[in-house]
């Protein structure tokens, strides 16, 4: 056998050993940034949200005056599956709607999407659509009970603050929500809609009704 074969067949099989090694040990997947909400085993705590609000938009904040004279008001929220109409508590959760009202006549909430869709809920609002945006208003609890298309905010562990965009609507009772987050509207037309959402479904927009 010439020096030239061996040589070949050496290298033929340092080659195969090399194949088999790497087979038996593939490497090891690059670290992935994977964002895990807690929501998904806690209703309604996701990781710790920012203190401070992100930016709404340029120009003068909308006149929550209009809000003032009656107990309740109307808000359709327009969805890419239809339009979801919601009476809201005015007075009884007074600063989670002038909150609402604000980010919804500034156009906060446009094109962002519902990013979690469960049998009994859902949820939207999040400027990052992982359910980790979104800032911080203070939390007002009241004695409306959580029922079939009630509005609710979302919070993290301080109960004392909720976030400032996340919202949810309900599709069934909720009585473990009671005094827990803030309730501060119920579906009067729509929760066809509401049962149809899936996630990744756009808001349109967030219309207020005058009455």
């Amino acid at each position: 056998m010439t020096k030239a074969v061996v040589i070949i067949i050496t290298a033929l099989l340092i080659g195969l050993g090399l194949v088999m090694f790497f087979n038996q040990n593939p490497p090891a997947p690059e670290s992935q940034n994977l964002v895990r909400s807690e929501t998904q085993t806690t209703p309604f705590q996701p990781p710790e949200i920012p203190t401070t609000s992100p930016m709404v938009t340029t120009g003068p904040t909308p006149d929550t005056s209009v809000l003032q004279a009656t107990e309740s008001s109307k808000v359709i929220i327009r969805t890419i599956k239809g339009d979801i109409t919601v009476q809201l508590f005015n007075k009884e959760a007074k600063k989670a709607v002038e909150n609402f009202y604000v980010k919804a006549e500034s156009g906060f909430y446009k094109n962002l999407k519902f990013h979690r869709v469960e049998d009994w809920v859902i949820q939207g609002g999040d400027p990052k659509g992982n359910g980790t945006g979104g800032g911080t208003i203070p939390s007002e609890y009241n004695q409306r009970p959580f029922v079939a298309g009630s509005l609710g905010m979302a919070r993290g562990a301080d109960k004392e603050f909720s976030n400032d965009s996340q919202f949810f609507i309900t599709k069934t009772p909720a009585d473990w929500l009671n005094g827990e987050y803030i309730n501060f509207g119920t579906v009067v037309e729509g929760m066809a809609v509401v049962k149809n959402i899936q996630v990744g479904d756009a808001i349109l927009a967030v219309d207020f009704v005058s009455e």
